[in-house]
């Protein structure tokens, strides 16, 4: 016995235009190819079950990929009175066949942010007019939120910052030390402290 058919999907000439050549391309991900072909077989009146036999998946995929195509047919179609350019419209698919984004919080600090604290680790302590030889992650946050350049910033983050773009082997420290102490050595990474 026969699923419910369905909603059908219609492209338009210029919608049809842009896809197929997707097809035929070299270097296309396996992933957009997926999603092209499931939206012309759609197009041709096959129904999600068949779709979905024809590619090798599952039936939920091609769901999703219909339903988001026919969700979006005001934009696609606002799109199209763009007749002056295909830019309008190759976005508009471009989005559509795209990945949304993920769920997941938002990120706690920007970016300048980042770089701010990075540059700070950068002074030399006495400089900051830090009592301190060298910095370590809760010098580094207190002295942050201190400046105002986060309200509040955990030493975990300081250091996820500070480790974040070295590799493990590092030659050099991050961090600024001050010549004061001891031997006046630098210490190198590995050897304790950040």
């Amino acid at each position: 016995m026969p699923g419910p058919q369905p909603p059908p999907l219609h492209l338009t000439a210029r919608q049809r235009a842009l896809l197929e050549p997707l097809v035929r391309r070299e270097h296309c991900s396996q992933q957009l190819l997926r999603r092209v072909r499931i939206v012309l077989l759609a197009a041709e009146g096959k129904n999600n079950e068949q779709i979905a036999r024809e590619l090798g998946l599952h039936r939920g995929t091609v769901r999703t990929w219909r339903d988001r195509w026919l969700a979006a047919a005001s934009r696609l179609e606002a799109a199209e009175t763009d007749t002056e350019s295909e830019r309008a419209l190759t976005e508009v698919i471009a989005m559509l066949l795209a990945d949304e984004p993920r769920p997941g919080a938002p990120a706690t600090f920007t970016a300048e942010q980042v770089v701010q604290i990075i540059a700070l680790a950068c002074e030399e302590p006495p400089a900051a007019g830090c009592p301190v030889s060298h910095w370590t992650p809760r010098e580094l946050a207190e002295e942050a939120a201190k400046r105002g350049l986060v309200e509040r910033i955990s030493p975990r983050s300081v250091g996820r910052f500070l480790k974040g773009g070295r590799t493990s082997t590092a030659s050099e420290p991050l961090l600024a030390q001050s010549g004061a102490r001891g031997s006046g050595a630098v210490r190198r990474s590995g050897q304790g402290g950040v």
